[in-house]
């Protein structure tokens, strides 16, 4: 099993190869969308996950499995892009791959990452007022949301930017209110 530095260390250059790709073909956009559904595809099949990075799986299974997935859909830059992380023994850090490829895209497209937990899914016109709060705060020119729900919030919202949390929850706000009364 590899550290998540070394991990970090190798997907680093294989995503600006990707993303260098990309540009050059104009499709980061695309590039992008189908490293998402391949993210999610991946995060709910723990089975591809564990298939595509068993050492002792032999690289033509891989590929066809790959190209079954794939299916007609995806770009074919990015599918030989995947065949050659499976040549190369690389094909087990694809996650990492597909992630740091999304963290360069924002780069450029000047887009933060605003991880939003609630109590209960939010609707449209809460999800737009997050982004225009979060674009005040970053200065940023877009705001791509992930939402995630946690019941034990009770109600609120927590919204991570970064390193930067910004927790509206009921279950922070008694947890600051438990710390100020301890605290006299």
């Amino acid at each position: 099993m590899r550290s998540n530095a070394a991990t970090a260390e190798i997907a680093q250059p294989y995503a600006q190869a990707l993303l260098s790709l990309a540009q050059s073909k104009n499709l980061t956009e695309d590039f992008g969308t189908d490293a998402r559904t391949f993210l999610g595809l991946l995060a709910g099949s723990k089975e591809l996950e564990s298939y595509l990075s068993n050492p002792f799986t032999q690289a033509e299974n891989k590929k066809n499995l790959l190209k079954q997935v794939l299916g007609e859909g995806v770009s074919p830059y990015l599918r030989n892009f995947l065949l050659l992380l499976v040549d190369r023994r690389r094909i087990s850090c694809l996650e990492a791959i597909l992630q740091q490829y999304l963290v360069l895209l924002r780069q450029l497209n000047q887009t933060v990452l605003a991880e939003v937990t609630s109590a209960v899914a939010l609707t449209e016109a809460q999800q737009q007022a997050i982004t225009e709060k979060v674009i005040a705060i970053t200065n940023a020119r877009q705001v791509e949301l992930e939402t995630k729900i946690d019941n034990e919030l009770i109600g609120g919202v927590i919204i991570k930017v970064g390193s930067q949390v910004i927790d509206a929850s009921l279950r922070g706000q008694l947890r600051r209110l438990s710390l100020s009364l301890n605290s006299n």
